[in-house]
C-alpha cells in the first residue's frame, strides 16, 4: 500500500513546544509511527507532505502549504505513485474537494482524521463547507465516538465512519518512581508544596470548554485546605482564571504554571496525585478526545473527568480514572475526596492507570490500526 500523509500541524524540527496541542501531537506521533511501520514492513510505502511551523505562523503559511500539497498529490496521482491519501484534519482534507475528479480517475482513495473542533467550529460558511468535504472523502476517521456523532449530524453517512483513537508515545515518559521521589522532583523544579498536600493538576489550553475557571470557582472552595491545584498552559481565559483565584481566596492553593517544558510537564504529571479534566459543555466547541489524560495515565496519574464528548472514549471508569457528571461540584468533590486519606487505594489506582494506558493507547498499536483500516479501504 502506497500511503501519503498530509498535515499542516507539525512543530518545527527540534522545537516541539512551538506548536503543541492535541491535534499537533497526533500528527507528529502518527507521522513518526508510520515511518517506523514502513521500515519494519515490506507491505507499506510511506510518504508525507508536511507543514512544520510554530503556532504563531501556521495561519500565515497554511494557504501556500495547501497549494503545494495539492500539486504534490495531483502529481503523485498522475504518476500512479499513491493508493491512498490520509489527511491529518479537516483543514487539509479540504483538498479532497477540488482534487476528487482527478483522484477518482486514477483510483486514489482518501481518508481524513477528525478531531472535534475541526468539524464543530460554529462559523456558518465553514459549516456549509464541511458536508462538501465529507462527500469528497472515501472514509472519515474520528478520534472518538462523540466526534463521529458530530460528523453524522452534519450529513456524513455512517458507512464512511471508522473510529480510531488517539495514541501516546510509549517511551515519552519514564515509569513513575515512588511517590516521595516524584514529589521531590516536582517541587524542586516548580515550587514548594506542603508535605501533606493532595495535588490535583490540569494541562491544556485555557479556554471555556476546559472548565478550569468553573472548577476553581465551584469545586476548590469545597475541598480541604491541603488539596492544591496546579495548571499548566495558557490561553484566552487565563485572566478570568486569575480573577477566580483572587475572588475565591485560593492564591495559596491554586497555581498557574503557564507553558512548561516537556521535562517539567513530565514532573507535573508524575508528581501530581490526580489529573482533573473538568470540561463543561460549550456550543460549537467540543472535546474530541483528550490526549493529556493519556499522558497523565502513562505517568501513573489517574483522571477525574467530566462524562462528556470524546472524554468518554479515554476513561475506563475505575481503571484509568473516573467519569463524573459535568458541572456537578458535589460529584467532583466526592470523587476527589475518595483518595484524600487513602494512600494505598490511590497507589493501586495509579498503577492500574499506568498499565491500562500503555497497553491500550501506545502509538505503535494505534498506527497499526490506521494501516489496517486504510488497507481495507484500498483493497475494498
Amino acid at each position: 500500500m502506497r500511503l501519503l500523509f498530509v498535515s499542516h500541524s507539525l512543530p518545527p524540527e527540534g522545537r516541539p513546544m512551538d506548536n503543541i496541542g492535541g491535534m499537533q501531537r497526533v500528527a507528529m506521533k502518527l507521522h513518526e509511527s508510520l515511518g517506523l511501520r514502513e521500515a519494519e514492513s515490506a507491505g507499506l510505502d510511506y510518504d508525507a507532505v508536511l507543514l512544520r511551523s510554530s503556532w504563531t505562523w501556521t495561519h500565515v503559511k497554511v494557504v501556500p502549504f495547501l497549494l503545494w500539497a495539492a500539486w504534490v498529490i495531483a502529481t503523485k496521482a498522475r504518476r500512479r505513485d499513491v493508493d491512498v491519501v490520509l489527511f491529518s484534519s479537516m483543514v487539509t482534507a479540504a483538498l479532497a474537494v477540488p482534487l476528487r475528479p482527478l483522484l477518482d480517475r486514477y483510483n486514489v482513495r482518501t481518508a481524513a482524521i477528525v478531531h472535534g473542533l475541526d468539524v464543530t467550529t460554529p462559523f456558518p460558511p465553514y459549516q456549509w463547507f464541511v458536508p462538501k468535504v465529507f462527500d469528497a472523502l472515501d472514509l472519515v476517521l474520528p478520534v472518538s465516538r462523540a466526534t463521529g456523532e458530530a460528523c453524522t449530524r452534519r450529513g456524513l453517512p455512517e458507512r464512511k465512519v471508522q473510529v480510531v483513537p488517539n495514541g501516546i508515545d510509549p517511551d515519552r515518559f519514564l515509569a513513575p518512581s515512588d511517590r516521595a521521589t516524584r514529589r521531590r522532583l516536582l517541587t524542586d523544579a516548580l515550587g514548594p508544596l506542603p508535605d501533606d498536600a493532595l495535588l490535583l493538576c490540569s494541562v491544556g489550553r485555557q479556554v471555556e470548554r476546559k472548565g478550569f475557571e468553573w472548577f476553581i470557582r465551584h469545586v476548590m472552595p469545597d475541598l480541604p485546605d491541603n488539596v492544591h491545584y496546579w495548571l499548566a498552559g495558557d490561553g484566552p481565559q487565563t485572566e478570568s482564571i486569575n480573577t477566580a483565584i483572587r475572588e475565591k481566596g485560593l492564591g495559596k492553593r491554586v497555581r498557574l504554571l503557564g507553558r512548561v517544558s516537556d521535562v517539567d510537564l513530565a514532573r507535573l504529571y508524575r508528581g501530581a496525585d490526580l489529573f482533573v479534566m473538568p470540561n463543561v459543555p460549550v456550543a460549537g466547541d467540543m472535546e474530541g478526545f483528550g490526549v493529556v489524560m493519556l499522558e497523565a495515565g502513562q505517568c501513573g496519574t489517574p483522571a477525574i473527568a467530566s462524562r462528556l464528548e470524546g472524554i468518554r472514549d479515554v476513561i475506563t471508569d475505575g481503571v484509568n480514572g473516573h467519569l463524573v457528571q459535568p458541572e456537578s461540584p458535589s460529584a467532583f468533590a466526592q470523587t476527589i475526596l475518595r483518595y484524600h486519606d487513602t494512600p494505598r487505594e490511590l497507589a493501586d489506582f495509579s498503577e492500574r492507570a499506568r498499565i491500562h494506558t500503555q497497553a491500550t493507547f501506545g502509538w505503535p498499536a494505534v498506527a497499526e490500526q490506521y494501516v489496517q483500516v486504510l488497507r481495507g479501504l484500498v483493497d475494498g
